[in-house]
Order: structure tokens, then C-alpha cells, then sequence
């Protein structure tokens, strides 16, 4: 996992301070090149990860690598889907400049070689220089919004106690996208699973949430009980 090749990374810079000094990083931007049109993010985000993944967006826009970045920083949401304990690295206070170089050198090894004009390098390196490295995972999830968006989709985020199989995730999109909810927009799934709502569902879509769970229900009927007694 790459959270333990970052833990066995810092562990050796931790060991070699004492016999020299890591300069931190020069802070660099990644937006560099003349404005193309339309580089201003299809929809609004909210959140510090969703300004991030905003300018990142615009910055990849005028550089004319949208593709590369979007390719790039899926693969990084792989990581953080594979490895759980990923982002307690990322956060860790005791990160020096030298531990989050390699990190970020970490990072770009799986991104596969796919950021060919160092847009999402240069982005690290910035979230690095202001002590947000923590905030990646959302910027990647944040990012995808952005994508969607751009092409046109709207995302439909089901979520429930246990995973759905594919079929009933089918039938799912299917009645949405019959509704007045889809916008006639194409329709991206994505399925979350969350054990604290009991059972049921949650299906948030655009700015819509419908809450079909177990945990809400429960909820609505103690309200009820203690409004009654």
C-alpha cells in the first residue's frame, strides 16, 4: 500500500535530518500559459477542496491539459479507494517540506505517467506548500463534479447500507432518469456505502436529496414520540 511506502519514505528523511538540511520546495504555479476560452468551472463548488479542485480545473483549462489532469487525478482517487489510511499521512503535522517531496514524487508514480504537462505536479506541490495535502481526496471527488458537469452530466450518488448489485444500481438510474430529477441530463452513478443509515436508501441528485433510509425513518418516528409525549 502507499500509505507504508510513505511511512517507510518519511521514517528515512526523518533519519537523515540530523545530518542535513531539506530545503522546502520553491512554491511554483500551475497555470502558466495564455487564457483559453472558457476556463471558468461549469458549476459552482462549495468548501475549501471545492475551490481547490475549481482552480485546478481553470488551471488545467488554460494549459489545454483538462483530459491529462481529469485521467490523473482519478487515478489518485484509486489510491485513496485502495488505501484507507492514506489521508492520515497526508495530514499528518509532522510532515517536513523533504517528507511531502516525497510524497509527492509517491503520488505522481501512480498517477502513471498520465500528467504529461505537470499540471497536477505543480498543483501537489502548491497544496503541499500551504499544508493542504489533506485536502486531495476531496478535490479529486470534487473534481469529477466538475467533469461531469463539463460533459454535460449530472451525477446521481446512491447510497446504502450494503452494496447494490449491478442490476438494482440499472433499475435505479432507469426510474431517475425517467423523472422530472435527471433534467434530462445523462445520468453518472455513483454508489456509496454507508452502514449507519440502517437500510434503505439515500439518493442524492443535482441539489436534490431523497432519504428512503431506515436511520431516517427512525429518526422521524423518535421526533414524533417525543413531540407526542
Amino acid at each position: 500500500m502507499l500509505s507504508r511506502q510513505l511511512r517507510t519514505v518519511t521514517s528515512r528523511a526523518a533519519a537523515s535530518r540530523t545530518s542535513c538540511i531539506i530545503a522546502p520546495p520553491a512554491l511554483r504555479t500551475y497555470a502558466q500559459a495564455a487564457p483559453a476560452q472558457d476556463a471558468k468551472p461549469p458549476v459552482a463548488l462549495y468548501g475549501l477542496d471545492g475551490t481547490y479542485a475549481s482552480a485546478l480545473y481553470t488551471a488545467a483549462v488554460k494549459t489545454s491539459a483538462l483530459e491529462t489532469t481529469s485521467k490523473s487525478l482519478a487515478a489518485l482517487a484509486e489510491v485513496f479507494k485502495k488505501d484507507p489510511k492514506l489521508p492520515v499521512i497526508l495530514t499528518a503535522p509532522t510532515l517536513t517540506p523533504g517528507d511531502k517531496s516525497q510524497i509527492i514524487q509517491e503520488l505522481q508514480r501512480h498517477m502513471g505517467g498520465q500528467d504529461k504537462g505537470d499540471t497536477v505536479k505543480n498543483f501537489l506541490k502548491t497544496l503541499a506548500d500551504n499544508n493542504r495535502l489533506g485536502i486531495l481526496e476531496g478535490v479529486c471527488e470534487k473534481f469529477t463534479t466538475l467533469m461531469g458537469a463539463a460533459r454535460g452530466e449530472i451525477d446521481l450518488t446512491i447510497t446504502s447500507a450494503s452494496k447494490l448489485d449491478p442490476k438494482t444500481l440499472q433499475r435505479l438510474e432507469t426510474a431517475v432518469s425517467k423523472s422530472e430529477y435527471s433534467q434530462g441530463k445523462k445520468l453518472k452513478v455513483i454508489p456509496k456505502v454507508n452502514s449507519e443509515i440502517k437500510g434503505g436508501l439515500v439518493v442524492e441528485i443535482g441539489d436534490r436529496t431523497i432519504d428512503l433510509s431506515v436511520s431516517s425513518k427512525i429518526s422521524k418516528m423518535n421526533k414524533l414520540l417525543t413531540d407526542t409525549l
